[in-house]
């Protein structure tokens, strides 16, 4: 945990659907359609409710860098900020600044909201195969940026896996 201009910015292993948050980022794909890993987890922990309103209100999904927002239906948080972050294909195509977008789409979102507190997952670092080490800089630094300026955010925590989390350290220290 360090402070950014009198707001935490956190790291814990942990379950985020068990997050007790005002929003929950999740890292979805660009149709919406729930998935695997963190995005199957937020949407079994969610609900039903989720996915219609998903279907109700993005029916043609968001594009890769962006976000939407919905409610958090049965996870106890108010929000859900599904963020679609890229597939890694060797850096040539834009992937660092799609991903920082992705996060500040979510950011955005929170001042937007009037949200204080964010719970992240690692973005495009699992079966997106974004590079660990890049990506977690790439994620830390885009919301240690966010919060030194105007934002209604108290806290950003990003809730990772035992296996992630050595990598975001590396990447908090260096900030």
């Amino acid at each position: 945990m360090i402070e950014i201009s009198g707001r935490r910015l956190e790291l814990v292993v942990g379950d985020i659907t068990q997050q007790h948050v005002d929003a929950i980022a999740n890292a979805a794909n660009s149709s919406l359609a729930g998935g695997g890993g963190v995005d199957g987890a937020i949407h079994r922990a969610a609900g039903r409710g989720l996915m219609a309103e998903l279907r109700e209100r993005y029916p043609g999904g968001t594009p890769t860098g962006t976000a939407v927002a919905t409610a958090a239906h049965d996870l106890p948080a108010k929000w859900v900020l599904h963020a679609v972050g890229p597939v890694w294909s060797g850096g040539q195509r834009g992937e660092p600044d799609l991903l920082a977008a992705a996060y500040r789409s979510c950011l955005e979102l929170c001042d937007e909201l009037g949200a204080r507190s964010v719970a992240f997952p690692a973005i495009s670092l699992g079966i997106y195969g974004y590079p660990l080490d890049e990506g977690a800089r790439i994620a830390v630094e885009t919301v240690a940026n966010h919060l030194r300026g105007e934002t209604t955010l108290d806290v950003a925590r990003f809730v990772l896996r035992p296996d992630t989390h050595p990598a975001f350290e590396r990447a908090l220290a260096a900030l």
